[in-house]
């Protein structure tokens, strides 16, 4: 099995940017729990305020499938798509993962 990572580009409905971020902590919340869930990022554009992306890690395909097929993912993300004006999303495959020697900012 593969880790895979879902990339999902957003762009908010006018006015709605900052109610579809507290919608996406409180939905993100929850997805992490879920069995195959490693990890999950929401950004914004730093020369677009209602452009986002949504990226998220899962263990592998199945899972992340089986989440995307679910009716729970249609209630919980119900809130997020009637914020947003357009979506679309792709799957990778994670092949290689290099981190920094420093660690990170301190």
């Amino acid at each position: 099995m593969t880790r895979v990572r879902t990339v999902l580009a957003m762009r908010t409905r006018e006015g709605c940017a900052e109610q579809f971020e507290a919608e996406w902590l409180s939905v993100a919340e929850e997805i992490r729990a879920l069995d195959g869930c490693l990890h999950q990022d929401l950004v914004r554009d730093a020369d677009d305020p209602h452009s986002y992306l949504i990226i998220s890690d899962w263990a592998d395909r199945e899972r992340l499938d089986a989440f995307g097929r679910s009716e729970h993912r249609d209630r919980l993300l119900r809130m997020v798509r009637e914020l947003r004006e357009s979506a679309q999303r792709h799957t990778y495959h994670v092949l290689h993962s290099v981190r920094s020697e420093s660690g990170g900012p301190k």
